[in-house]
């Protein structure tokens, strides 16, 4: 048991503190993720309109802050500035205990997302600067492994408290999620620290703004990034509304989602190292969600309970080999494609993926799949199919514009000739 657990973690050192310091703060967001949308209703007492209307202002201000807090880790320290963010969304999810009115939640859910989302960029920027370039997908799919992990372990205390189903409980959990996150400071100061940049003089201040290649990059990510509604609300709506299936099934998706990243995630990133078979990934990812998407699809039919839950767990762990080889692909193309001084800010853009899925994903995804049906599951895979397939053309043109490191050339030019 203890040589597996081994064989989840990454080295001993940086890398393993940073993945501890993940690990505890992915236990509060499971937490938060289960019992979120309850806990602002019954206990902050806010209507559901609210809160919808709230966290999409909250994740809206997050994604505006990605950049300039990545930009602030490169110029002040990833590592403090890593250690105030994981502080601030500690503060955050503390503020909730107490809040009781609409504009008090907005404004703690405001900190809460823009503390996540330069909380990321910094940490990225850690590894980043701790870990050799040939490295840094394997370890990103250690640290992935563990992230999901601790969603299991949060999900798990959040469900606790949905089955007690009262304040006491619901406190308890927000209580341990702030908590999470002092935890997680407190590791991330055991982190060495990495060299700051200064600005060149006449060197726009975020310099990612003007990188289109790479926005486009951000963007084609954030596009393939939707199957995250697909999973957490989506799919259990489909569930539950359109099949024959038992509802208990809805957990299946996610049972399956993480369990699948946490066993695997390492493995099926070994075979992205450089640009070339980063693309290839993204390439296989948009393939595996087109196959999920058409089984989801086939569940309209009448299958009968059994059947339907048999096809759905297919559809799971389609979906979740998707994501696995998505985010394999993608991380090495952030990093690669990443000046060495600017990690920050270029991972603060490239980070607004999910909070750009989060926002537009349930409005948009739900309107298609659930109001055509069948066809628009296809619909949804054939945009993920040709998303990945843009994504190799739009990493050789920002190659092209930029000095990549030599493991990555000679394969970039191989696939231009082939």
């Amino acid at each position: 048991m203890s040589s597996r657990l081994g064989q989840m973690l990454p080295p001993a050192g940086a890398p393993r503190d940073l993945a501890m310091a993940q690990l505890a703060n992915s236990v509060g967001d499971g937490a938060f993720v289960v019992t979120s949308a309850l806990f602002f209703t019954r206990v902050v007492g806010l209507s559901t309109a609210e809160v919808g209307l709230g966290l999409t202002i909250a994740w809206l201000v997050g994604f505006l802050a990605g950049v300039p807090l990545g930009n602030l880790a490169d110029r002040r320290g990833a590592r403090g500035t890593a250690v105030l963010l994981a502080l601030t969304t500690a503060t955050a999810v503390a503020s909730f205990l107490v809040v009781r009115s609409f504009a008090g939640f907005l404004i703690a859910a405001i900190v809460y997302a823009c503390g996540q989302t330069g909380l990321t960029a910094a940490r990225q920027a850690l590894l980043a600067g701790l870990v050799a370039p040939a490295e840094r997908t394997r370890i990103r799919a250690f640290l992935q492994s563990t992230v999901n992990a601790g969603l299991a372990l949060g999900a798990l205390l959040g469900g606790v408290a949905l089955r007690f189903d009262n304040e006491a409980a619901y406190l308890i959990v927000f209580g341990v999620d702030a908590l999470s996150f002092l935890i997680a400071a407190g590791l991330l100061r055991r982190v060495p620290s990495i060299a700051t940049t200064l600005r060149i003089v006449g060197e726009p201040r975020l310099a990612v703004l003007h990188d289109r290649p790479y926005a486009v990059l951000a963007l084609l990510n954030a596009v393939m990034l939707l199957f995250m509604p697909l999973i957490s609300l989506v799919g259990p709506l489909w569930i539950v509304t359109r099949t024959n299936a038992p509802n208990w099934v809805v957990a299946s998706l996610m049972i399956v989602n993480t369990l699948g990243v946490t066993f695997f995630q390492v493995r099926i990133a070994k075979s992205v190292k450089d640009l070339r078979s980063a693309a290839r990934s993204v390439r296989y990812a948009g393939v595996a969600m087109l196959a999920a998407c058409a089984v989801f699809a086939v569940t309209a039919a009448d299958l009968g309970p059994a059947s339907t839950a048999g096809v759905l767990v297919v559809a799971a762990a389609l979906l979740t080999l998707g994501e696995m080889k998505l985010a394999s692909g993608a991380w090495e193309i952030s990093f690669g494609l990443a000046p060495a001084d600017k990690q920050g800010q270029y991972q603060g853009f490239f980070g607004t993926g999910p909070a750009i899925a989060r926002m537009l994903g349930p409005a948009l995804l739900t309107t298609v799949i659930l109001g055509w049906g069948p066809i628009g599951w296809l619909v949804v895979g054939a945009l993920f199919l040709g998303t990945s397939c843009a994504t190799g053309p739009a990493v050789r043109w920002a190659a092209r514009t930029r000095a990549v490191n030599e493991d990555a050339t000679p394969s970039l030019a191989e696939e231009s000739a082939a």
